[in-house]
């Protein structure tokens, strides 16, 4: 396995992903847990790596930040610049075509460094994790959230793919835009402590919109209303089908 840079996709990901209630779920969750960091005075660094079509950290650039955006699909990342000059925040960025590893021999360190549904498209996550530590300054924040293996496993339990589960998940055809290594939120808070990060917040994302047996009879507004609600209880929160840690550098 290797990689998986979404040259190309920028069109899939923002007709497929960011303009679904899928997305919209995503996207409001994300808002309310980074809310406290939003509120963080002006002037501050902020490192998004595999920062796809930039909605998240265009958050950033509207609170004043300064946002590096990194991608490795060269597509995103124009997409992107269009997108935030239109908002009129382009100034705030500087814009590089790069995997996160290219970052490991740079010095540079930042204030925040968001890195969201990037682990579970790599081949050795934890490598990555150790250059996010890395890249946080001293007292500084890392926003990360990854695919959750369990959830995935639910789902597709849910949905009569048994098969599939009995397979581990595994299957010889990959499916494009789903992600090739789903991740267990125990190994990675394993690998997280091993690294001078604190854990201040924990939510679930999608706990309850991915298991719908008659999605289009769900209210929007009041579905989201209940993922903020419970993105922090569990059992919900385990079974949301990505993980959302914020953690701050000790």
């Amino acid at each position: 396995m290797k990689d998986r840079i979404f040259t190309h996709d920028s069109a899939k990901f923002a007709k497929n992903i960011y303009a679904t209630r899928k997305g919209r779920i995503r996207e409001a969750v994300l808002k309310q847990d980074l809310a406290p960091l939003l509120a963080l005075p002006a002037g501050l660094t902020v490192l998004d790596a595999g920062a796809g079509l930039g909605q998240v950290n265009q958050w950033f650039a509207e609170a004043g930040q300064k946002v590096l955006h990194l991608d490795g699909a060269a597509d995103m990342v124009h997409e992107a610049q269009l997108r935030h000059q239109a908002a009129g925040v382009a100034a705030q960025y500087e814009y590089r075509v790069a995997t996160l590893q290219s970052l490991a021999a740079e010095p540079a360190v930042y204030d925040i460094v968001c890195c969201h549904a990037v682990l579970e498209w790599l081949t050795d996550p934890y490598t990555a994790l150790r250059i996010l530590n890395d890249k946080v300054a001293p007292g500084g924040w890392l926003s990360l959230m990854f695919y959750n293996r369990s959830a995935k496993r639910m789902a597709n339990m849910v949905y009569g793919n048994h098969d599939y589960v009995a397979a581990d998940l595994k299957v010889k055809k990959k499916v494009r835009l789903s992600p090739q290594q789903p991740l267990d939120i125990a190994q990675v808070k394993n690998w997280l402590s091993q690294f001078p990060l604190t854990l201040a917040y924990h939510s679930g994302i999608r706990c309850f919109n991915d298991y719908l047996k008659e999605p289009a009879r769900a209210d929007e507004a009041q579905l989201i209303e209940l993922e903020l609600k419970y993105r922090r209880t569990e059992p919900y929160r385990s079974l949301g089908r990505y993980q959302h840690f914020i953690l701050r550098k000790d």
